[in-house]
């Protein structure tokens, strides 16, 4: 889809404006005046090293740590919904929990253990059919290999609909059947208008599939579409212990 095109869709999805952020704990500096944009609509991906402040600004941005600065949410009508796919699932796997079940306890109020409410079944039939696991709705979680598990995570983000989507590494623990349902997704994102921002350290995935890249080391090393992002210079300073500025 070209640039044009996707300017032609109607973006439900919010502006997100990262404005001098930052973060400090204790006396470690995490976030350190981060200042960026995601357009309306855009699959924007955020690169950068392990311990670089990724998860800190995605955890900003859910309200779950106090900041300085300021985050702004600009949504083209009223407020939308906010999905978030984590990393990974941590659960005892000897449990006799199905897909069913944890899609319930996800999704719905109603206990879980009373079965799926009329109210969300459709919805998670549909969303277990979008990630490929339609078939293994009675299987028990602890059963499903990690691709199969990051799948229902992916599943549990889709309910109910968002309309700004926040994926951290939602690729680490993917098959290739489950890789190729991930991409599918994305460019369903992106023609819906949904705004996504997106963790992600493979590198290569990040420059097929998106709009723009923001690279963060504690702060903003550059910001740009992937072509003009994933250069080896600018990655070999993003990716150093002691970051300098490069020019956006």
């Amino acid at each position: 889809m070209t640039a044009a095109q996707r300017l032609s869709m109607v973006s439900v999805g919010p502006t997100i404006d990262f404005d001098k952020v930052s973060l400090t704990l204790g006396r470690t500096v995490i976030l350190d005046d981060v200042s960026f944009q995601v357009q309306p609509g855009s699959i924007h991906a955020l690169v950068g090293p392990n311990g670089g402040g990724k998860s800190s600004l995605i955890k900003t941005l859910l309200g779950q740590t106090p900041h300085q600065g300021q985050l702004r949410l600009t949504w083209p009508d009223t407020p939308g919904t906010i999905g978030y796919v984590p990393q990974a699932l941590e659960f005892d796997r000897g449990l006799p929990m199905t897909v069913d079940d944890f899609m319930a306890a996800m999704c719905q109020r109603r206990p879980a253990f009373l079965g799926l409410s009329r109210h969300y079944a459709g919805a998670i039939g549909e969303a277990l059919e979008r990630v490929g696991l339609q078939d293994k709705r009675k299987r028990r979680m602890g059963a499903l290999s990690g691709g199969e598990r990051q799948r229902v995570l992916l599943a549990q983000g889709l309910i109910p609909a968002p309309q700004l989507l926040v994926l951290d590494e939602p690729m680490s623990a993917l098959d290739e059947a489950g890789i190729q349902v991930f991409e599918r997704l994305l460019d369903d994102w992106r023609r819906a208008g949904i705004t996504v921002l997106w963790i992600e350290h493979d590198l290569d995935a990040v420059g097929r599939l998106a709009d723009r890249v923001t690279g963060l080391n504690r702060r903003v090393l550059f910001d740009a579409t992937p072509k003009a992002a994933l250069t080896p210079d600018r990655l070999l300073t993003l990716f150093s212990t002691h970051p300098r500025s490069l020019a956006p």
